[in-house]
């Protein structure tokens, strides 16, 4: 998917949306939106991460905003082997000089208060919120997953 999204940007399109679940073609899929462009081809590369493992998307969100990626999307499909996995999309634009750097925060829980709670602090520290999905864990169960994230001050 990220291979057809950096095709599909060298030739001028953008990430419009996501969504996963089940297609009538395909069984249980990430379908991916790109719109076209006004800017010139080629200017934004992407980035998809997929995991069934917070901790994993955690720091591999955390790489990608390092690198100057963005949040642009989130969802979850059911994998052929079963079990969901949480898919993030991420956007950096080649041509920006200074790029606004940014640190992520993954919160996952099976309690809404908890996740209310956790939101609330991260707010408090200076976090926006970017997105929320729900997906079955693999211990059983569902899962509210909220990513947040805020820039980087310039002088760390």
């Amino acid at each position: 998917m990220q291979k057809e999204m950096q095709e599909a940007a060298d030739q001028g399109y953008v990430f419009a949306g996501v969504m996963g679940g089940e297609t009538s073609f395909g069984g249980n899929e990430v379908v991916v939106v790109m719109k076209q462009s006004s800017t010139e081809h080629g200017r934004y590369e992407y980035r998809l991460l997929a995991t069934q493992k917070t901790s994993t998307m955690q720091q591999e969100m955390q790489e990608a905003g390092d690198a100057g990626y963005i949040y642009k999307g989130q969802t979850v499909f059911g994998t052929t082997f079963g079990g969901d996995e949480a898919v993030v999309i991420l956007e950096r634009d080649k041509e920006q000089v200074d790029v606004a750097l940014h640190e992520y925060r993954l919160l996952a829980t099976k309690r809404t208060e908890t996740m209310q709670n956790e939101l609330v602090e991260a707010g408090a520290a200076g976090f926006e919120f970017v997105g929320v999905t729900v997906s079955s864990t693999t211990f059983g169960g569902d899962e509210v997953v909220a990513i947040m994230k805020r820039p980087v001050a310039l002088n760390q």
